[in-house]
């Protein structure tokens, strides 16, 4: 049962780590050395591999917290079929949804910031920020709980 328990936490770290280097460093890098357009194409070529880790380590996560700790709905389970969840949302939702608009848009250097197109881009940036966010603060807390 020991190495269940540190495989979890490994699956939990290793999730929420990664989450907090692609959002909070690797991105906000990114927009302020590069173009607009050269960031945006860089950071959408690395989504689906980013979301694909977090479903991996999600449900390995899952699978370990129920083999450890039997099938009881506590805090650990229920956040982490939520941050599940949404990062399912985000990888067959926000992510294809976002790459069709950016591939209608073209550049964002010369589309106005009124263009409908980008308002709904805007819009669905605004989703996926708010769900990484949730996903991030999701894994804190699991590093922590016990």
């Amino acid at each position: 049962m020991q190495y269940i328990d540190m495989l979890y936490r490994l699956a939990v770290s290793l999730w929420a780590g990664g989450n907090a280097i692609f959002t909070l460093m690797l991105t906000p890098i990114l927009f302020k050395t590069e173009s607009r357009d050269v960031a945006g194409r860089i950071v959408g070529n690395l989504f689906p591999g980013y979301f694909r880790w977090g479903l991996a380590c999600g449900v390995i996560a899952l699978i370990c917290r129920l083999a450890a700790r039997g099938f009881d709905l506590k805090l650990p389970v229920i956040l982490l079929a939520v941050m599940l969840a949404v990062t399912s949302f985000q990888a067959f939702y926000v992510e294809p949804r976002a790459a069709e608009l950016k591939q209608q848009i073209g550049s964002f250097e010369t589309t106005s910031k009124e263009d409908p197109l980008r308002k709904q881009f805007a819009k669905l940036h605004g989703v996926s920020a708010v769900c990484n966010l949730t996903v991030l603060a999701g894994g804190v807390l699991l590093a922590v709980l016990p």
